[in-house]
């Protein structure tokens, strides 16, 4: 079945009809998400007598940061659920590099039992202080390098944009959709193009623009790229940034967007047509759980909207309420039973050149190292 057919099939067909065509199914979500060393056991750890300690390393604010924000509230889930059994440290604001190694060096050395690191940035960071403290275990969020007590963990992100590509593709008057990305990381690179996959896939005249920030957070430079599209057009804004900039110049400029890692309807609630948000607390709290009990091996996760990690939410009926149902139908009957990828062949590059052929998919490596943008994006990657 063409991708066409089959969002369109997402879109308003019974699961039934979707389900009898769709081919090759994603495999392996929720595990084997990047290439990792066979999964080790953290056995022989030395555990401190009292709470035990968590850290979360958090690149920004979670006031200001809708990406942070979202790990923050996997925390306080943490703490909910564990109580006087733990004890939460929370780092903010801490840089990419060597000021991020020695928070991660700080914390091991400071009887941490379990660090996380919510910036793709850490990774090479953490890789060296897990070396250094076998005995405590480092998990890495959106990183693909690992240790014998360094995991990775991740969300599937993309599905979400798959969501929004549904809806975008039918709402655009210019076929001109702006994105506002803001480091050129596989997850950034990915996201735009599952979305820009699906919605070419009903609207093949569309036009993905990108507009980098080359900035993890950095609102006054978020609102400017939001400006610099609508200057060239576009009538939707797309992002995966931090801030809410991006929605409230959508607003101010009276055309669509959605939002990112949050929900954020508030800040525009004529321009909002839904937001992508990411859940960690389920797996933040599976992680604690299993490292109390001695159970947590290194083996990668990548959940996705099955797992209850990503959703399209608060998606605006009021706009365009046929859409709404089906995106609605998109997110169960396809995500929910794994049969649409939208890295499935045929995919060519922007430059036209066939990437993945029909009848292959990108599995999960590949996706966790995508370096190309999909036919339909207009603007260059930078060099990260």
């Amino acid at each position: 079945m063409r991708r066409r057919d089959i969002l369109i099939a997402l879109a308003g067909s019974a699961a039934a009809t979707l389900l009898s065509g769709c081919g090759r199914r994603e495999g392996g979500e929720g595990a084997g998400a990047a290439p990792a060393s066979a999964p080790v056991a953290a056995s022989g750890a030395i555990v401190p007598a009292g709470p035990m300690g968590v850290a979360f390393v958090y690149a920004g604010n979670a006031d200001d940061n809708t990406w942070v924000g979202s790990h923050e509230l996997g925390a306080k889930a943490v703490e909910h659920k564990f109580g006087d059994r733990i004890k939460v440290t929370r780092v903010p604001n801490v840089p990419d590099g060597a000021a991020s190694e020695q928070v991660f060096r700080n914390l091991a050395s400071q009887g941490s039992r379990l660090i996380f690191g919510t910036s793709f940035g850490y990774m090479d960071a953490m890789l060296k202080v897990a070396a250094e403290f076998p005995h405590v275990i480092f998990e890495h969020a959106t990183g693909y390098k690992s240790a014998p007590n360094l995991g990775t963990y991740d969300v599937r992100g993309y599905q979400g944009a798959s969501l929004a590509g549904v809806i975008a593709a039918y709402v655009t008057k210019r076929n001109i959709i702006g994105y506002v990305a803001s480091m050129p990381t596989p997850a950034a690179i990915r996201n735009i193009d599952a979305f820009t996959i699906a919605a070419r896939a009903l609207n093949p005249d569309i036009k993905v623009q990108v507009a980098w920030t080359n900035s993890w957070s950095d609102p006054d430079k978020e609102r400017a790229a939001a400006e610099a599209l609508i200057g060239q057009g576009a009538d939707i804004l797309m992002q995966n940034v931090g801030s809410a900039s991006v929605m409230q110049a959508a607003q101010a400029h009276r055309i669509h967007a959605f939002g990112w890692d949050a929900d954020m309807s508030k800040y525009g609630p004529q321009a909002h047509l839904g937001s992508v948000v990411i859940d960690w607390s389920q797996y933040y709290i599976k992680t604690v759980q299993q490292v109390m009990e001695g159970q947590w091996t290194n083996q990668p996760v990548w959940n996705g909207i099955r797992h209850n990690a990503v959703d399209l939410v608060s998606i605006n009926a009021r706009v365009v309420p046929e859409v709404a149902q089906k995106a609605e139908a998109a997110r169960y009957d396809a995500f929910h039973d794994g049969a649409y990828d939208p890295f499935a062949g045929p995919l060519k590059d922007q430059a036209g050149t066939l990437r993945v052929p029909a009848g292959k998919t990108l599995d999960d490596a590949e996706k966790h190292n995508i370096n190309w943008f999909v036919e339909g994006v207009e603007g260059a990657l930078p060099a990260a």
